[in-house]
């Protein structure tokens, strides 16, 4: 063999290596590619089943800075325990709910019974219930629901106003209400007043 004939067939085994590599590179990418898309299907289709495709969507949104709303930018972290405060300052019995918790129906049907009137926040339709719930963490020490205030005091949830109700100590929680507090609601007896929305 001569020394052309060597560089000629190495130059081709060399030319074909680098085709080999480009194919194979191509082929990696294009993996890749299909591989992201199947990540991103079997995430979307599982979010779709479950009904929260909305939801992850509208929370992206959120999460972007792309948020546009007609209602107010909301409260501070603050101004949610000055509402909490002025709230239960303001009116004898406060159950700060979610209307699908168990906890909150035992709550409220509790002073449904005594025929004692109370006041309602919905957290899950309030514009800032997550900062609310967040505010009532930090005042009473736990982030459940319900917080039920009885004269400007945090007596618990669902189970403890249930509890202090069955020992007889509930009602006299109730009729040692600021004279401020008794008069307050405006509706009658063993009826919430909501306040889903501010």
């Amino acid at each position: 063999m001569s020394g052309g004939e060597s560089g000629c067939t190495v130059t081709a085994r060399v030319g074909v290596w680098l085709q080999i590599c480009l194919f194979s590179n191509r082929m990696i990418n294009l993996g890749l590619q299909l591989d992201y898309f199947l990540v991103f299907y079997c995430f979307f289709t599982m979010f779709a089943r479950a009904g929260c495709l909305h939801r992850l969507a509208w929370t992206g949104c959120r999460r972007m800075g792309n948020f546009t709303s007609s209602t107010s930018a909301g409260l501070s972290g603050t101004s949610c325990v000055q509402y909490v405060q002025d709230m239960v300052s303001q009116n004898c019995v406060v159950i700060f709910s979610k209307t699908t918790c168990p906890y909150c129906k035992m709550a409220k049907n509790v002073f449904n019974e005594i025929g004692a009137t109370y006041k309602v926040v919905e957290l899950d339709e309030h514009n800032d219930g997550r900062r609310l719930q967040e505010a009532l963490a930090q005042m009473t020490g736990a982030r459940t629901v319900p917080r039920v205030f009885i004269n400007g005091n945090c007596i618990g949830g669902g189970s403890d106003t249930k509890q202090l109700h069955q020992q007889g100590k509930l009602l006299p929680l109730i009729e040692q209400c600021t004279p401020c507090c008794a008069g307050s609601g405006s509706e009658g007896s063993g009826s919430g007043q909501s306040e889903s929305s501010k």
